[in-house]
């Protein structure tokens, strides 16, 4: 008998501007029966969608938040009914966003599932200090995503990131920053570039430029917001101008 059942995309959202979806998003939006979609999301994108039911499962750092196998229970379920289920994430879904434990587990119960590709905070907030990741002229060959928010709440080996020379890009880091501080410096001269940015892209973006020394002081004294998005690596000179001054917030 032929499998009746519907499918399921994952489908990233980008950081917050609803410009920054694909064309192959709002197609796809178009098209599906029910949407699902985490807190970080901009509430505006069910507009293309009209046709869907919208079911929401926020998860901001901090408050209570639907389980993961509740989400994945709720795909299954309206699949099983026939339905296109489009999961809508924050940023690209490959990037911090569980999409390989939903995609296991849409496998594994026989549901067709696709991947719409969206754009990660990090290249947003790159593009809010108008800066490049890599830099042939500051040595930056490469760029480390990382996450300071382990499942097992281990810290990351901080140092050994920070001696591959790449740019780092670290999510989930801003309730942490002085442990990631701490740990970059046992590598890093306290004058290496950094930056954090603030619900990149949306209209309540916030922007501080600083230096790895001075990250943590400046992140509780700026009283950054969450979502943020921490960037550290001598490809952001430009951003944090050549003499190094003590920080700026940008507005």
């Amino acid at each position: 008998m032929e499998n009746a059942y519907g499918k399921v995309w994952l489908i990233g959202a980008g950081p917050g501007d609803l410009e920054l979806l694909t064309l192959k998003a709002v197609r796809v939006l178009a098209s599906a029966d029910v949407l699902i979609v985490d807190a970080l999301v901009d509430p505006e994108i069910a507009s293309f969608a009209p046709r869907a039911r919208v079911v929401t499962t926020g998860k901001r750092a901090g408050c209570r938040s639907a389980p993961q196998d509740f989400i994945q229970r709720l795909m299954r379920r309206y699949a099983r009914q026939g339905k296109t289920v489009a999961r809508v994430k924050g940023g690209d879904p490959l990037m911090f966003g569980r999409a390989g434990e939903e995609i296991a587990y849409l496998f594994d119960n026989g549901i067709e599932v696709e991947v719409v590709n969206g754009v990660t905070s990090a290249l947003a907030a790159a593009a809010s200090l108008t800066v490049s990741l890599t830099h042939r002229d500051f040595g930056a060959s490469g760029v480390t995503f990382v996450t300071a928010h382990r499942q097992d709440h281990s810290a990351p080996d901080w140092a050994t990131l920070a001696a591959a020379g790449t740019t780092l890009a670290i999510y989930m880091g801003l309730g942490r920053a002085c442990e990631v501080a701490d740990g970059l410096l046992a590598a890093l001269p306290a004058s290496t570039p950094a930056a954090v940015v603030a619900c990149a892209s949306t209209r309540a973006e916030r922007r501080l430029v600083t230096t790895l020394g001075q990250l943590a002081d400046d992140c509780r004294a700026a009283k950054m917001p969450a979502p943020a998005l921490i960037l550290v690596g001598a490809a952001l000179e430009s951003a944090v101008g050549d003499s190094l001054p003590a920080a700026r917030a940008v507005a």
